[in-house]
């Protein structure tokens, strides 16, 4: 320290001078070892590796039990050893798989590394405390967005004129997915699915609206059993320029039971599909138009057929059958209307059954789009 005066002592003026140190170094944010259920008994639980060794199994004393008849009691061991991550085969029946390749023995994990054993798929990934403490923070507020989705949706109905079964399974980022149905009156059932375009929190918002706004039945001087109608309307009220640049597809189907007609329209979304009770075919039912949200004064066609008893309908969206396989290629339309008209499966909802068939042929982890598929059957 440094004092300077004048020559009049009752008067001083003190200059104070310190030597800057060099500023405090940061706290180190320490890049730690994590491994990531992407699919399975537990999505979204993540563990990290120290330590100790994580075991994974149906055991009771592993450290990530999981609920899987494919996954044996012991089935997999992770060791971190001087920062490197390694992964051994607890000799299970079914076996172990890293990145689509069996492991017969200890294998180095690298970064990004998937690790597949039954129907559970986990991610192994090396990240920092504050990259997993935002994760985190994504994944709850994803977890809570497709929880607050799931409680706007219709529950199953398992008696009367339409019977409904349906399975959605939102991809690993938010989609843009929403479907629903109600009965207008005694005679008249209305559903619909809405394909909002993109991922993410602004398409999920977006389809929450559209959604509400037909929960609501708030369009008005629109008769909602005209679905030409009901498509313009909401093609006027969401018109993309003034919504953030997103538009959408839409199937909407009103089925009057005394006269076993259904009257259906559609805005770019794919046809639905009716399977007769013999399962013999499925024949595709709608034509597509322009996507809402694209044109000013667009105008929308109702179809009118009559439903054989015993018909069911089949209405999904594009991430129901637009998945990468095992071998990487991609699947279409063609590969999925097959599925359609299988057998049912005993004890398992036939959107149940086209999902797990999905899945069986899909590469590991999430679907890349949301997975939405309505039955309706016209007993």
């Amino acid at each position: 320290m440094t004092t300077l005066q004048d020559d009049d002592s009752s008067e001083r003026t003190i200059f104070i001078s310190r030597k800057r140190g060099p500023d405090a170094a940061p706290q180190s944010d320490a890049i730690g070892h994590y491994l990531v259920v992407l699919e399975g008994t537990s999505p979204g639980k993540r563990l990290e590796l120290a330590g100790e060794p994580i075991t994974i199994g149906r055991g009771s004393k592993s450290t990530l039990v999981v609920d899987d008849h494919d996954v044996s009691r012991v089935h997999a061991r992770v060791t971190l050893v001087n920062g490197t991550a390694f992964l051994e085969d607890m000799q299970s029946t079914n076996g172990t798989f890293v990145d689509g390749e069996q492991v017969s023995s200890g294998v180095v994990l690298k970064d990004g590394a998937r690790l597949q054993m039954g129907g559970q798929t986990i991610k192994y990934e090396r990240r920092s405390q504050s990259d997993v403490k935002k994760a985190q923070e994504l994944e709850r507020d994803i977890k809570k967005a497709t929880q607050y989705v799931h409680s706007l949706l219709p529950a199953p109905l398992d008696s009367g004129a339409v019977l409904t079964a349906w399975r959605f399974v939102p991809s690993a980022q938010l989609g843009g997915d929403a479907f629903g149905y109600y009965w207008l009156d005694p005679d008249t059932f209305v559903f619909y699915l809405v394909d909002v375009s993109g991922h993410g929190v602004g398409a999920a918002m977006h389809s929450v609206s559209v959604l509400n706004v037909l929960r609501q039945r708030a369009l008005p001087q629109v008769d909602f059993r005209n679905p030409a109608e009901v498509l313009a309307s909401l093609n006027a009220r969401f018109q993309s320029d003034n919504h953030g640049g997103l538009y959408f597809t839409m199937w909407y189907g009103v089925y009057h039971a005394g006269e076993r007609k259904l009257v259906h329209g559609s805005a770019g979304h794919g046809p639905a599909f009716l399977v007769p009770t013999d399962r013999s075919e499925a024949q595709p039912v709608g034509v597509p138009a322009v996507m809402i949200g694209l044109l000013c004064d667009q105008s929308y066609e109702s179809q009118v057929m009559t439903i054989p008893p015993g018909s069911t309908l089949y209405v999904f969206s594009d991430g129901a059958y637009e998945v990468f396989t095992k071998d990487e290629s991609q699947w279409e339309l063609s590969n999925f209307l097959p599925l359609l008209t299988e057998p049912a499966v005993p004890g398992t909802t036939d959107p149940d059954r086209i999902y797990q068939a999905v899945k069986h042929v899909a590469k590991a982890g999430p679907l890349d789009d949301d997975f939405s598929l309505m039955a309706l059957t016209f007993p």
